[in-house]
This record gives structure tokens, C-alpha cells and sequence, in this order.
């Protein structure tokens, strides 16, 4: 199978996380990871959900790149990610009554959500791992592209040449691209929580990078492929945070609820 191939997902959103300070961060984690998780759970219509945990500390790991915001700054920095698929276009209809219970909840564990999504049959998940081989690490990449660069030239570069880079690279067993559409707060605007984003903090894409390991992932960072890929995002690129990834759990998978989440 070649290396770029994949597969489209009818919808995907990506739900950036802040858990409240008011208490221990790993409170907020383990609230998210348990009873929080459940309610997102049971939404019908979801091909999966996943939980992106990241690690506190988190600078990022994307190299110096000249031009590009690389270092992720600090109150901005994301605690983790809720990454839903759904089995169709319609299906967030049928999960509206369930969402509503998200929102209540949420204030029980963040203080900020932002909600990103993409056109339909954008998410691509390629096919870069053996069946059954999962990442051992993995890194999460948000794309800020430049005010002077289009959004669909900007969605385009990312599938038809970032992610066909990435692949060809050899070193990766997790390779998930979205692209976003814009941002806009009432696509998700729950109570009592914060949705502050304003236009030059905004993400337009994001990368699943999975590794078969820790040192594996350190080598890939230090290639001299990451330095030509970093050289051809310049020009449309303003920002690349490179998250640590601490853990990816799935509580959905292929439309069924697990028993317990997978790592």
C-alpha cells in the first residue's frame, strides 16, 4: 500500500481544552478522563472519539523554524484535545440532545473550549502503520497560517503537499491531517466558559504525528526531512506548536462504545 494513501472522514471536529486552574491540573485531567468522557460518549452518530491528554510541559517541539512561531506560549497552551469523528455529514443532528449535556458539564472541569471543524470528507487519516501497530509516541502539530495566504489554497497545501511530505518520511505510524474552516465561537458556545480566540491566536490545521517510539519521534524533530518541511511551510505559515502527547485514549471506535478507553 502506498505510503499516501487514505482514507476521508465524512466529519471531524477537533475541541481545544482548558481545565480550570482553580484546582490541581491533574483533577481537571482525570474529571475529563472519567465521568466527563462519558456523556461524549454516548453521543450518537460517532464513528470515534479520542481524548488527546498533553503533557504540562509542553514548549514545543517543532525546530527553530526562521520567520515561524515555534515556541508555544505559555497562556495559550492547550491541556488537551477531544477528537470526534462522525459516521456521517448529518449525524451532529442526531447528538444534539447529548451535546447540550456536554455543555452543562463542562464547566465542572474547563475554563476555556474552542471548537474546530472542518468541511466534510476533509479529515484524512492515512494509512502509514501496519494494522494493529499503534504509536509508542506521538506529537500533535497546530498550522497558523499567514493573514496574506487563502484558507482554500491554504487546505490544499496542506493535503496535497504537507501531508504527502509527511508520509514519504517513512518514520511515522500515525498520520491524521484536518483542515478547518474558520473559527466561529457559536458552533460551540457553552455556558460559563470561556471562548476567547482572537484572530492572530487562531489554528486553520492540525497533524497527528505517531512514532513507534520516544527516540524515534526526538529523530524525526532533529531530520534533515523535518528542515525542508519546515522550509516549504514558511512562505504560508506563521505558527507551528508542536505538542507532547502524554496520552491518546479512544472511548469510541468503528461506532461502538469500548468497555474501557484504549491507549
Amino acid at each position: 500500500m502506498s505510503a499516501a494513501a487514505f482514507k476521508r472522514k465524512p466529519l471531524a471536529s477537533s475541541i481545544l481544552l482548558w481545565v480550570r486552574t482553580d484546582q490541581p491540573r491533574q483533577t481537571g485531567m482525570d474529571y475529563w478522563r472519567d465521568p466527563h468522557s462519558g456523556i461524549i460518549s454516548a453521543t450518537p452518530g460517532l464513528e470515534e472519539y479520542r481524548q488527546i491528554h498533553l503533557a504540562e510541559r509542553n514548549p514545543g517541539l517543532w525546530p527553530v523554524t526562521r520567520g515561524v512561531e515555534t515556541a508555544i506560549p505559555a497562556d495559550r497552551r492547550i491541556d488537551g484535545v477531544a477528537e470526534v469523528t462522525f459516521r456521517s455529514v448529518l449525524s451532529p443532528l442526531r447528538g444534539r440532545a447529548q451535546t447540550r449535556l456536554a455543555f452543562k458539564d463542562e464547566i465542572n472541569v474547563f475554563r476555556r473550549t474552542l471548537l474546530y471543524a472542518g468541511p466534510p470528507y476533509s479529515a484524512r487519516w492515512y494509512d502509514v502503520a501496519e494494522p494493529g501497530r499503534r504509536p509508542g509516541a506521538r506529537a500533535l502539530v497546530y498550522l497558523r497560517r499567514r493573514p496574506d495566504v487563502g484558507g482554500r489554497a491554504f487546505r490544499k497545501f496542506v493535503t496535497g503537499d504537507l501531508a504527502p511530505a509527511l508520509a514519504g518520511t517513512g518514520a511515522l505510524r500515525e498520520l491524521r491531517t484536518q483542515t478547518f474552516l474558520p473559527w466561529n465561537e457559536k458552533l460551540w458556545d457553552t455556558p460559563d466558559v470561556a471562548h476567547d480566540n482572537p484572530a492572530d491566536q487562531r489554528f486553520h490545521a492540525s497533524v497527528m504525528l505517531g512514532f513507534d517510539d520516544l527516540g524515534a519521534r526526538a529523530a524525526f524533530f532533529a531530520s534533515r526531512g523535518v528542515e525542508r518541511i519546515s522550509s516549504a511551510l514558511a512562505p504560508d505559515v506563521s505558527a507551528i506548536h508542536a505538542y507532547d502527547v502524554s496520552a491518546a485514549l479512544t472511548y469510541v471506535s468503528a461506532g461502538v462504545i469500548l468497555p474501557h478507553y484504549r491507549e
